[in-house]
């Protein structure tokens, strides 16, 4: 049976099942761990190891085997939201120090494998858990269930309580919702290099508000009940703690008044290293918990930003972190700059030795992968556009690459197997510059198509500071492709605000973001009408998702002159409605100044809606809660403006594994005929 795009896009998950991931180099080099499912519509991901040597594979974790699929707890289906993870069987793992005592999770039970025999066990913990992690020695694991951080041998034995929360909004060892959500850290507790302690976060809850989710397809299942940080309100109280196998604890003070945010933690060879910023995020400071020196302290009147992997140290002890010049994030080490004017920093890939890996760009259509030592200086790793990510230890790199031809991972001269279903529809990218701002801008037309056929015109935007969407990587054009070869004009271009093009653009995102960002769009519309007046400019559809539903949602009821149907879906309509440390990064506090929050907000343009919108939204969303469409909703009907709502029950953040584009695709065409 013939198998629609839109279906096989849903099964494979983007086309993403099957491929490897979440790499680890084992210290001698000789071996690389990785995650991969058995096929392109499996989502169940297996552990295996590659040797290096021999180019021989080993499955050395199988949930199909030891530990199968089951429900999740609610603190694992938080974890896997925030780090949009949709898929089944081993999620994450942990290595020891060595890379040969594995620890990962399946079916909510705790298994340890052996990276020699590829035997895995389960371990009696108890259940339902999450973030198990195996202390670098390799004789313990660490995990969290029900709130408490928990110890178990890796031999099965004495499992036991290490932290145990004094109440029912209180955790330790998981991170906050706007560490994972918008600080991009997910975990909330660290071994001691030596294994004998673990620094552990302990989160009070308490201040937040409290929201509720409920299933509407349901009605005999109570709401969830969830503490959820609105922009405005009181975050979470956040402690570290270092506590030692033996029970014994301290607290380590960092100054919560001053300091909110627990952006990270370090502990290595040289010690514990703690990443604090404060409420207005001015200020980024990297302190030593062991002297209570300050290390690295960075400070910038808008906001300070939070680089990806960084800080770390080398095995000399140099502290490895970012400095913002003007245009130009800088890679720094032991203080000094050793990066050019130009070559944007991204992320740390990691630290081997005094080896530096990281990503970085000078053209924001390509990431490329960089080193620097002392010995050799900077060097350049990729050369092909695309997307370029690495992982390195034992003097061993592995590169993935992703490029408008195709995806590879390589390592030591192995290739590392994909099995992931190939796209049916082959994008046709071409990428140029629009306009005087340059806007990096892709355009797709229809795969059979004849120059001075007219074409309705489809804008496919993300546009938020989050992410880039125009790369030199086929993987972000799949969908694009396919709505051109419907018989659309496709358009995705990246304005102001957007990663990769250095710290004064990404500060565009400031304040009265949303006219910026239409201008912006509207910009990459003409400058590519320009080239190609085949484009039916009476008829220019948008569409997008979480930010870029907002973009779309925006577009539609500011711009109908330009904008003439738009598909929304997760938008943010009501600023005031999304986390902290988000929305406080961009707009300020709304207990200081409201008013960024209220020209940002769309519900009070819902009487001048004159286009075709639809709304989507998943009821189960606890990043962008149902209450920012519904809101819309209903100030769309109390003003008399018909639109389209679809909602999605059970649905979060991340869109289903079901044909959402073909809703799309015929609202929008019915929008966009001819009249």
């Amino acid at each position: 049976m013939l198998v629609s795009f839109p279906s096989l896009l849903a099964r494979t998950q983007g086309f993403g099942l099957g491929r490897p991931h979440r790499f680890t180099v084992a210290p001698d080099g000789k071996r690389l761990l990785f995650l991969r499912s058995l096929g392109g519509e499996s989502p169940v991901r297996l552990l295996w190891q590659l040797d290096l040597t021999t180019g021989d594979e080993k499955l050395i974790g199988d949930p199909g085997g030891p530990g199968d699929g089951g429900p999740m707890s609610a603190a694992e289906r938080a974890r896997r939201e925030r780090a949009r993870d949709r898929s089944a069987g081993i999620s994450d793992y942990s290595a020891d120090g060595d890379a040969r005592v594995i620890a990962y999770t399946a079916g909510e039970k705790l298994f340890v494998a052996d990276a020699g025999t590829g035997e895995a066990r389960e371990l009696p913990a108890r259940t339902p858990l999450t973030d198990a992690t195996v202390s670098p020695d390799g004789a313990a694991v660490a995990y969290v269930h029900d709130g408490a951080l928990r110890v178990i041998n890796a031999d099965g034995t004495n499992d036991r309580a290490l932290a145990s929360p004094e109440g029912d909004d209180i955790t330790y060892g998981l991170a906050e919702h706007v560490a994972a959500e918008s600080m991009e850290r997910t975990r909330g507790f660290w071994w001691s290099p030596d294994s004998r302690q673990l620094a552990v976060a302990r989160v009070d809850n308490t201040p937040l508000e409290v929201w509720y989710l409920s299933d509407p397809a349901d009605p005999t299942a109570p709401p969830t009940a969830q503490r959820y940080p609105r922009a405005g309100t009181d975050n979470a109280i956040v402690e570290l703690f270092v506590i030692g196998l033996d029970g014994e604890r301290r607290a380590v003070e960092f100054g919560w008044d001053e300091y909110e945010y627990l952006v990270d933690v370090v502990w290595d060879e040289h010690g514990l290293l703690v990443v604090l910023q404060n409420r207005p995020q001015t200020i980024l400071r990297v302190v030593s918990a062991d002297s209570g020196e300050v290390l690295s302290e960075t400070y910038d009147p808008l906001w300070t930003t939070i680089v990806p992997g960084f800080p770390r140290r080398t095995a000399g002890g140099a502290l490895v972190s970012t400095e913002d010049r003007g245009e130009t994030r800088h890679l720094t080490v032991g203080g000094e700059v050793v990066t050019p004017d130009g070559l944007q920093v991204a992320a740390l890939s990691g630290v081997d030795g005094d080896t530096v890996l990281f990503t970085g760009t000078s053209e924001p259509t390509e990431q490329h992968l960089w080193s620097w030592s002392a010995d050799e200086g900077l060097r350049r790793l990729t050369t092909e556009p695309g997307v370029h990510f690495g992982a390195r230890a034992g003097g061993a790199t592995v590169i993935t690459s992703a490029t408008l031809t195709g995806s590879t991972a390589n390592c030591s001269g192995r290739t590392v197997k994909s099995l992931a279903t190939n796209s049916p529809v082959v994008p046709k990218v071409s990428l140029l510059r629009a306009g005087r701002q340059e806007l990096r801008t892709a355009v797709l037309f229809p795969a059979v198509w004849q120059r001075g056929e007219r074409l309705p015109v489809l804008l496919d935007p993300y546009g938020g500071p989050a992410a880039q969407r125009v790369m030199a990587d086929r993987r972000q054009f799949y969908v694009s492709q396919w709505f051109a070869d419907q018989g659309f004009a496709v358009i995705v271009a990246d304005g102001r605000g957007t990663p990769g093009r250095g710290p004064r653009w990404e500060r565009e995102a400031r304040g009265e973001r949303i006219g910026k960002v239409l201008d912006d769009q509207i910009e990459a519309l003409e400058t590519v009408a320009a080239l190609y007046p085949e484009l039916d400019l009476g008829r220019v559809g948008v569409r997008g998702w979480s930010d870029g539903g907002y973009l779309a949602a925006a577009a539609v009821l500011r711009r109908p002159d330009v904008f003439h149907a738009a598909v929304a879906g997760a938008p943010v309509t009501d600023e005031r409605l999304y986390d902290t440390h988000w929305q406080e990064r961009f707009l300020g506090d709304p207990r200081v100044d409201p008013t960024p929050y209220e020209k940002e907000s769309l519900i009070a343009d819902a009487p001048k809606l004159e286009r075709p919108l639809m709304l989507i939204h998943g009821l189960s969303d606890d990043n962008v809660y149902p209450v920012h469409t519904m809101r819309l909703s209903a100030a769309l009907l109390a003003a008399g403006k018909p639109h389209t709502l679809l909602t999605l029950a059970g649905t979060s953040h991340m869109p289903p594994d079901v044909d959402l584009l073909t809703p799309q695709l015929r609202f929008l065409q019915e929008a966009l005929a001819p009249r």
